[in-house]
């Protein structure tokens, strides 16, 4: 197997652009007659097949000219994008609505949190219930301590209730 930097000066060789020592060094191994002739052999064919189809080949400017311009589209400066002039419309509708999103999500948190039946628990577990009839009572449970409290508010305004059977105690 014949080593990359050898192939390369081989390629080189055939070329005519080897100096004079490494010229005589090359010219020696194919003289060998090894995988160098070989190789050397198989460059030249393949160099000869490559000509003829070039020939064929007409460029519609000269190659000059040709050169000129890929040399100049390389040096030109990357263009930059045009500034967009505003949002898409549904960049602005997002823009809209996330406020009245974020409006009816507190919302329905509120109303998870509070129960259906009227009554509302603290974060402590206890929970304050309010009669809708006689809004006069009001009844306190607490479910740590296991203690239930029932505040009525008197005198109660209570059209069988007189003012001579309220006493007042002192």
């Amino acid at each position: 197997m014949i080593d990359w930097e050898t192939q390369l000066k081989l390629q080189a060789y055939l070329d005519g652009e080897l100096s004079e020592a490494d010229r005589a060094e090359i010219a020696g191994k194919v003289a060998q007659g090894g995988e160098e002739a070989a190789l050397l052999a198989e460059l030249r064919q393949t160099r000869a097949l490559l000509g003829g189809f070039e020939e064929g080949i007409k460029m519609p400017e000269s190659r000059e000219f040709f050169w000129s311009k890929i040399e100049r589209e390389i040096q030109r400066p990357a263009r930059s994008e045009p500034a967009r002039l505003g949002l898409p419309w549904l960049a602005r509708l997002r823009w809209l609505l996330a406020p009245a999103v974020a409006a009816a999500l507190l919302l329905v948190a509120g109303l998870v949190a509070t129960r259906h039946d009227g009554s509302a628990r603290s974060a402590a577990g206890a929970e304050i219930e309010t009669a809708q009839a006689d809004t006069k009572a009001f009844t306190y449970r607490d479910y740590e301590t296991g203690m239930t409290l029932v505040w009525l508010s008197y005198p109660a305004d209570s059209e069988f209730a007189s003012q001579e059977e309220i006493g007042i105690i002192q």
